[in-house]
């Protein structure tokens, strides 16, 4: 037998689906954060889904909200949160990375703190009451409105082989050729904070410039229903071959040493060689152009196609080909 399904106010029986909103106190203010709890008619796995950890991030979002609408209790084996905006105040206010509030990228700060800045606690408050309980994570991310993106999936090993395997398979459902892989779990972000804890946590990347394109969300739910048929939540449907994976780790990431106007010479998916220049950093004051050299062969994942850029905006991430 399942049992109900709460986040604080919110309660979803066994074989039912609620929506609504959750408040989450951040000390200066409380934000409602939207939810959609879908408790299956059968017993399974807890997953929990966001997306909307930044602003200017519309695919994840987008895709979450109809996946959170198709999702049918009767069919589901287990439970499954969906969090189409986990930070309001960077999705509604700020449109970028970082929370109008106090200027924050939350996802540099996870698992929070109950007692900090307003962002600190938000990400606090997102541990506590989603990931508490969880047997699987996947965070939506998308290219933001400033930013060209290839899609991946990225995810931590642990040194759990288990857990690195398991976190592994949901990565592989997913649909997605390219996989990068983080050599430890260290750092704020979401993914890496709940592999730190035991759940077996993904990273997607679909999406870029800020773009709303219907048929991205769509292959993008599509990879969802795959990922929860691997997981056992779903009765899926046998389907299309997936592609080979390529996988990958982190090389280098290229950081404006300069003020200034930012005009990049590449894009997303492009390969690189070792000290290639990929831009130029131009001085609106005097004219002076500063390059920028990459610090390490491989290929761009996503890079900066904003204009302005101050010293330590990030300009571009490679990665290199995974050992076997």
């Amino acid at each position: 037998m399942t049992t109900p399904l709460s986040v604080g106010a919110l309660t979803a029986e066994p074989g039912t689906k609620t929506r609504g909103t959750v408040p989450a106190d951040l000390g200066t203010l409380t934000v409602d954060i939207p939810l959609t709890l879908v408790n299956g008619a059968h017993p399974g796995p807890r997953v929990l889904i966001t997306a909307g950890v930044h602003g200017g991030e519309f695919t994840g979002v987008d895709a979450a909200t109809r996946l959170a609408a198709l999702l049918e209790p009767s069919e589901v084996h287990g439970q499954v949160v969906v969090c189409p905006v986990a930070n309001p105040p960077a999705v509604y206010q700020g449109r970028l990375g970082i929370s109008p509030l106090d200027g924050i990228n939350i996802n540099r700060v996870f698992p929070g703190d109950p007692d900090g800045c307003p962002t600190e606690r938000l990400a606090a408050w997102l541990f506590t009451h989603l990931l508490d309980g969880a047997d699987a994570y996947v965070d939506l991310h998308s290219g933001g409105i400033d930013e060209v993106l290839t899609d991946f999936v990225g995810y931590r090993l642990t040194g759990d082989t288990e857990l690195d395997a398991r976190t592994a398979d949901m990565a592989d459902a997913l649909g997605i050729e390219d996989v990068i892989y983080g050599m430890n779990a260290d750092g704020g972000n979401s993914h890496a904070a709940a592999a730190r804890k035991g759940i077996p946590a993904i990273l997607v990347e679909t999406g870029q410039l800020g773009e709303r394109d219907p048929e991205t969300a769509r292959r993008l739910v599509s990879g969802l229903y795959g990922l929860l048929g691997r997981l056992g939540v779903l009765e899926a449907e046998p389907a299309e071959a997936a592609p080979t994976v390529r996988a990958w780790v982190w090389a280098a990431g290229i950081t404006a040493e300069a003020t200034g106007l930012w005009y990049p010479e590449f894009t997303a998916g492009d390969d690189v060689t070792e000290g290639q220049v990929i831009g130029h950093v131009i001085d609106p004051a005097d004219g002076q152009e500063h390059k920028v050299h990459t610090p390490a062969a491989g290929r761009v994942f996503y890079g900066m196609r904003g204009l302005t850029v101050a010293p330590g905006a990030e300009l571009a991430a490679i990665a290199i080909p995974a050992p076997h």
